[in-house]
């Protein structure tokens, strides 16, 4: 059951699992400055259903990210409450208009300005997220280290982000581990305990969490170094995948919407898309 709750490779079959672990990484980076550049949100929109239309072509299942998504849903959320409370006139401001739709108190009243700009900060989130989590799925670590340093990055560099990539499963495995250990001893952190609770459960767990992946950490280097790792300046990789015609396809694709974002931004005068004007 813990295995359902983690982010992680997940051996699959198709389009996305055959890509080179390079040319993904290299989309992901693109997309998403194509996404946080341009606040066009016809541009914005487009890349959330490309994202959502991918994760259909992964197969990915709906248990198997829920946790994270209602984490990311959670802070989205805050993000945009915040940012109203902080800037509830910032939309009328960039718009140069103000439909006033809820008459509040002060400065707080809700204009479709504010609202307009606050869902395209929402929606960038739809852009972003779908496809890091997609990256990490859909990505072997060693092959994606191999690719890394295929294209020039030293090996040490590219081990260390492969070593990442496996830690992150390993870490929330060891979570779930440590919680059903002080659910054993009687801490309850179910759904029927109070969210209070909750949260200073969770965060006991955070330090035994810590000490296990420092002592993990420690391990690991101590293995790499008994093995003399970074003695020579280059190494074989056994995942090593050359890029094809369909990782040049996709990077083509990933500079046109790079392209395609920053010429909206010139036809729009600017990085937002006004419906007002």
């Amino acid at each position: 059951m813990a295995t359902n709750q983690l982010i992680g490779y997940h051996p699959g079959h198709g389009f996305l699992y055959r890509l080179s672990g390079a040319s993904k990484m290299l989309f992901f980076l693109l997309v998403s400055v194509a996404a946080m550049a341009s606040y066009d949100t016809r541009l914005i929109v487009a890349l959330a259903v490309f994202s959502l239309l991918l994760f259909k072509m992964a197969r990915i299942r709906w248990q198997d990210i829920s946790f994270v998504i209602y984490i990311v849903l959670f802070m989205a959320i805050l993000n945009v409450i915040v940012v109203y409370l902080f800037a509830p006139q910032y939309g009328v401001s960039i718009y140069g208009q103000k439909t006033v739709l809820w008459a509040g108190f002060g400065a707080y009243n809700l204009t479709a300005q504010e609202l307009f700009y606050l869902l395209n900060l929402l929606l960038k989130y739809f852009c972003t997220v779908p496809l890091a989590i997609l990256f990490l799925m859909t990505t072997h670590p060693s092959q994606f280290a191999a690719s890394l340093n295929h294209i020039g990055l030293p090996y040490k560099v590219a081990y260390s982000v492969s070593l990442t990539l496996r830690y992150i499963p390993d870490v929330q495995e060891e979570f779930h581990m440590i919680k059903l250990s002080q659910e054993a001893r009687g801490l309850d952190l179910s759904k029927k305990a109070s969210l209070v609770k909750r949260i200073k459960g969770n965060l006991q767990i955070v330090v035994p969490l810590i000490f296990s992946s420092l002592e993990r950490i420690d391990t690991i280097a101590t293995a790499m170094e008994l093995r003399r790792f970074g003695k020579y300046k280059k190494r074989s990789w056994y995942q090593h995948q050359a890029l094809t015609t369909r990782d040049y396809v996709t990077l083509a694709l990933a500079l046109l919407i790079l392209f395609l974002s920053f010429v909206l931004i010139g036809l729009n005068h600017g990085r937002f898309y006004n419906p007002w004007a």
